[in-house]
């Protein structure tokens, strides 16, 4: 624990990338003021109250989750599109994607008798090739304080480069203790899971995750954020949402950027405009030199 609270004093964007990427985790300490924090969950709260349970051990039976938290607050764009974080987030998977979505924007709470999740790796959602790329920066932002007791995150560090192991032994792991305003960050390859519960306190916070653009994100954020929501978005929000293309030409809409959709009098004929990264134009170019070179002789 002394370890991981030493790493907790680091200011500058590039330690905390190199830190998230060294050990599989890092804690950043007051990125947000408190009283945004509280504003939040304040937002949030009757949602809370009004969402069942879970269902599944996975989950937790006492555990409660709901996703769509841009549409249920003004404040939870703060967080989901915070710069460090989105700087973070660049370091760590700009290498392996054009650009990368929001994955998900889950608010939970873990009521007390909740038991210990089943240590996983988010990554293991997409059943990729493993040890290689990156898939995921997951970002867990705590609104009451998280502690051993009330079942904050465990997390194994360094596990990510682990990633053969299914399992790994409870006592080389760590308990991410931190206040609100704090954020724990971890990769999609680093083992980790919710505590257990043994207060008599409910746990709150929320999970906010980012993954390689070209992947099938975990929440549908087409549903979620369909256009007469997402409109009212900032552009930047809105591309990580989805309504902006990963070149080459992924996830357009009618060949063009489905962030037409965010504005008024879509023409109802569109021309397929192509989207390619530098090095396919330069293939494109290339190879249209070579063929009117032909032409000629």
């Amino acid at each position: 624990m002394n370890a991981m609270l030493a790493r907790a004093h680091k200011t500058e964007f590039s330690d905390w990338s190199a830190e998230l990427l060294e050990h599989g985790y890092c804690i950043i300490p007051d990125l947000v003021p408190g009283w945004k924090v509280r504003a939040l969950h304040s937002d949030l709260k009757e949602r809370f109250a009004r969402t069942p349970f879970c269902v599944g051990d996975f989950y937790g039976p006492k555990t409660k989750r709901f996703g769509g938290l841009l549409k249920r607050s003004a404040h939870a764009k703060d967080f989901i599109a915070h710069p460090v974080i989105l700087d973070v987030t660049n370091k760590v998977l700009g290498p392996f994607c054009d650009r990368f979505n929001l994955n998900l924007a889950q608010a939970i709470e873990l009521h007390p008798g909740a038991p210990k999740q089943y240590p996983h790796r988010d990554q293991d959602m997409w059943r990729g090739d493993t040890g290689r790329i990156e898939y995921l920066v997951n970002v867990m932002w705590p609104f009451t304080p998280y502690t051993k007791e009330n079942g904050a995150t465990v997390v194994w560090p360094d596990s990510h480069k682990r990633q053969g192991e299914i399992q790994i032994d409870e006592r080389e792991s760590i308990v991410a203790e931190m206040l609100p305003g704090a954020a724990l960050l971890f990769l999609g390859s680093t083992l980790h899971g919710a505590g257990g519960n043994m207060s008599n306190m409910i746990r709150s916070g929320m999970i906010i995750s980012y993954c390689l653009g070209w992947l099938k994100p975990y929440e549908n954020q087409w549903l979620v954020y369909p256009p007469v929501v997402a409109r009212h978005f900032s552009p930047e929000v809105a591309a990580l949402v989805g309504y902006q293309q990963h070149r080459p030409n992924l996830g357009n809409y009618e060949g063009q950027c489905p962030s037409v959709l965010l504005g008024g009098n879509l023409a109802e004929y569109l021309p397929a405009t192509e989207e390619l990264r530098p090095d396919q134009i330069e293939m494109v170019e290339r190879h249209k030199a070579e063929r009117a070179a032909k032409e000629k002789l």
